[in-house]
């Protein structure tokens, strides 16, 4: 885990954006970078595999929260609203993380290859010492980033390696249910692709129904049971989130980011964002713009 951790740190600290973010060139797989701890973020997260390589963090989903460091791995197996928080990182020992998105289509084909029986296990975050295995996927996908010639050649392998060990190791019952065919959890993605889509637009609950292959009132249901929110629920918070990525990341004023993510109404984006995030909108990203200048 020290080799992993080193390649990564090197590449966030040559990479990162100035939210801390390194996007690789391997699609889905980036490095998370923060040298204090950070605030409560709002996110609604995709199905993905978090390993962490130093410091420690907490994600809350619902009445659930889980602590995780150095040597563990978060597991998010459905698109679901999360608040997280960097609780230990220091500029002399920064938080590491390696994030790798998971495909259903690839987590299906290596499920069926494997004779991998579905078991029930319906919790959508978990979190479990890193396998070794996992570890050594991830290591070898990252040093491929020192030879660019390689990736065409061996990418596609490593990236179908590390979701096989994940697979067999301790977080396997919990993603087989992701690419398991014609599943709830597959069904259900198909709308939230609409949503994460077309989130600033008007959407009618028959047309997600109909592309989850559900009639309205299942479809609401199942829904609910994968990402804890309902269709309109959902569909707010990822206005109301990239609206507050707009204010921060671009500069917009509340009203120009209220109308970009759909709001009609800059009163009651006003009312909503104060909701979510505890203060309203002028307010909130002015402490997280100051948060920001006192940890640079």
């Amino acid at each position: 885990m020290s080799t992993l951790r080193d390649i990564v740190r090197r590449y966030a600290e040559a990479h990162a954006d100035g939210s801390g973010l390194a996007q690789t060139p391997v699609p889905g797989l980036t490095t998370v970078r923060a040298t204090a701890p950070s605030g409560l973020v709002h996110a609604i997260s995709r199905p993905l595999v978090c390993l962490v390589l130093q410091g420690a963090k907490q994600v809350t989903m619902g009445t659930h929260s889980f602590a995780f460091a150095a040597g563990d791995s978060l597991l998010i197996t459905a698109d679901v609203p999360t608040l997280n928080q960097i609780t230990r990182a220091s500029i002399a020992a920064p938080y590491l993380s390696l994030v790798f998105e998971l495909d259903a289509a690839v987590i299906a084909e290596l499920a069926v290859e494997m004779k991998a029986a579905l078991v029930a296990d319906h919790a959508p975050v978990r979190v479990e010492p890193t396998d070794a295995e996992v570890a050594d996927a991830a290591l070898r996908l990252m040093r491929l980033l020192d030879r660019p010639a390689s990736l065409p050649v061996l990418q596609a392998q490593l990236v179908r390696e590390l979701p096989y060990w994940l697979l067999a190791g301790r977080h396997g019952a919990a993603i087989r249910r992701l690419g398991w065919p014609d599943s709830h959890a597959q069904r259900i993605a198909r709308a939230v692709a609409i949503l994460r889509a077309e989130f600033a637009r008007s959407l009618r609950i028959e047309r997600l129904a109909a592309a989850a292959g559900m009639s309205p009132s299942s479809f609401h249901q199942h829904f609910r049971a994968a990402t804890s929110l309902s269709p309109l629920q959902f569909q707010k918070q990822l206005r109301l989130i990239e609206a507050r990525r707009l204010m921060l990341s671009a500069g917009a004023t509340a009203s120009s980011a209220a109308f970009a993510v759909g709001y009609e109404s800059v009163p009651q984006f006003t009312r909503e964002y104060g909701r979510m995030f505890g203060r309203p909108p002028v307010r909130d990203t002015g402490v997280a713009r100051s948060g920001a200048l006192e940890s640079a």
